[in-house]
């Protein structure tokens, strides 16, 4: 199965939890496992933030989620400035530092999580999340030599 949905928000802190409305919204459509969702969640939840915080004025977040049998991607778009340490891979800022863990949390609960390079003036950052635990499919019923289903 394959699910997507884009999305232009006001750059407002409110479009935080639409966002994620509309990801758990989709992600029920699918046989996605409670810790993935809830993973999700925040993923999009920090990305958001981060949009929301640091896009120019006057913006939107534009948000594009996209689920496809085992993976979900999701992209946050916004007009401003990729900050110059940026870097998914930083370490956590000092324990009474206000902000700064969004991106090295974005970067421990994603798969993959980068900045992709886009038009100027445009900040895209890309994160893809497995669904962990997705159920297979029932196995397939074989029927017997004297006519009774076997299962395989």
């Amino acid at each position: 199965m394959r699910v997507s949905m884009t999305l232009s928000l006001p750059r407002q802190p409110a479009s935080v939890t639409r966002a994620r409305h509309v990801l758990n919204t989709l992600l029920s459509l699918t046989d996605a496992t409670e810790d993935s969702r809830g993973q999700l969640a925040v993923l999009i939840s920090e990305a958001c933030a981060n949009a929301v915080m640091h896009a120019d004025p006057g913006s939107t977040v534009d948000i594009t989620i996209v689920i496809d049998d085992d993976a979900c991607r999701i992209e946050i778009g916004n007009r401003g400035r990729t900050p110059l340490d940026a870097g998914l891979d930083a370490g956590l800022p000092a324990p009474l530092t206000v902000g700064g863990r969004g991106l090295p949390l974005i970067a421990a609960l994603a798969d993959t999580a980068t900045f992709v390079v886009g038009p100027p003036g445009h900040v895209l950052l890309r994160i893809t999340k497995h669904l962990g635990g997705v159920r297979a499919a029932a196995p397939r019923r074989q029927p017997s030599p004297c006519g009774a289903p076997l299962d395989t």
